[in-house]
Formats: C-alpha cells, structure tokens, sequence
C-alpha cells in the first residue's frame, strides 16, 4: 500500500505557511513504513528539532482505479478516518530552499499516525465532515471538509491521471490551519465529529 497526500489544501493553512494558493492538487508520497497504526507512540526522531504536527481527513481505497472521471470518483474509497501527516519543519525548510523534494521531511518512518476507518455510508454529507485536532486537552485544528479547495472526487481525479490508485492505499486529504510543533511528553487526539478517533503520544 501507499499514502498518498495532498498538500496546500486549506486556503488558511496555505497563507499561514505563506506558500501561494495551488491551481490544481499538490501531492506527494509517504511509503507503508510511515504507517503508524493502533494508537501507538510517536518517537522523537533524532534528525530533527522541529517536528509539526498535521491533522487531515483520510480516505481508504476501495479499488484499482486510473484516469478517473470525477464523476465515478466517489466509488474508489468506502471509508473515511483520520490521520496526522507529522512533518519534520526544519528539513523541509532546507529542501524548499534548495529546491530539493520533501521526502525526507515527510516521508521518514511512523510519520503517518492513522485512526480506525469509519464506512462512508455513516457520514449524511461528505461535503461537510467536521474534524480536528487537540494538542494536550487543548484545541489546536479545526476543519471542515467544506473547505477543501478540491474536494475528495477533484484529488481523486486528478492523482489517478498520474498515480495508479490500489484497493487498500490511503488518501490523506490535506490540513487546515493551526499546524504546530510537537514535543516529547505531549498527547495528540483527532476527532471526526465528536468521535475521538485517533490518539497519539509523543515519546
């Protein structure tokens, strides 16, 4: 499996980040071995000094799909979670600055916390999923899917015109604004509605 993950897709997180609006998907890759799955800890890795935290919707991959018709786009994943896209600030700054990719700063191993999947069937409108993120009890996300500059069947369409889509990939949606940084001893917990899905300790 592969996660694939759109970036810039929050007017708000992209203006605080100062980068420009996308015209169309931005994304990039993370390997099987970023998974971290089971509300298992996130270990501070030892190559950075500034790792961030990144709340977004995920969607599960229901089967093989390529060059997709936005139209179809909604039978290719049958299941919605939660995950943090954890991103190693520092390393990205350096690759940005030397036009380098960001692999290195969010690609690296348990750098994809990702929660139980709820069925699609159980959400009245997937055009407006509230979700978030807490950082020690307190609120530090809020999104809603509402506010996607493109919507799950845009990233969909337009990933499938250059990436095969495999029954079992995820697809992390992109973050809203509040992105933060994460220090050993803190508690992360995602929600979907208020359904605390997703909790993760750093360690």
């Amino acid at each position: 499996m592969k996660m694939i993950c759109i970036g810039r897709n929050y007017t708000e997180h992209a203006l605080e980040l100062n980068n420009p609006l996308p015209t169309e998907p931005v994304f990039f890759m993370k390997p099987e071995s970023a998974l971290l799955r089971n509300n298992l800890p996130f270990f501070y890795p030892s190559f950075s000094n500034d790792i961030h935290y990144e709340v977004e919707l995920v969607l599960h991959v229901c089967k093989v799909g390529r060059q997709i018709d936005p139209k179809f786009a909604h039978t290719y994943f049958d299941a919605i979670g939660i995950g943090i896209d954890f991103t190693a600030r520092d390393l990205q700054q350096k690759a940005k600055e030397k036009g380098l990719p960001w692999e290195i700063a969010k690609a690296f191993d348990a750098s994809a916390p990702v929660s139980q999947f709820i069925p699609v069937g159980e959400f009245s409108d997937l055009k407006n999923i509230n979700f978030g993120l807490e950082l020690n009890g307190e609120i530090v996300q809020q999104g809603n899917s509402s506010a996607m500059i493109f919507d799950f069947a845009a990233i969909i369409s337009y990933v499938s015109n250059f990436v095969t889509l495999k029954q079992n990939d995820f697809i992390f949606t992109g973050t809203p604004s509040g992105v933060g940084p994460v220090k050993i001893g803190d508690r992360l917990e995602a929600f979907i509605g208020d359904r605390k899905l997703l909790l993760c300790n750093i360690r």
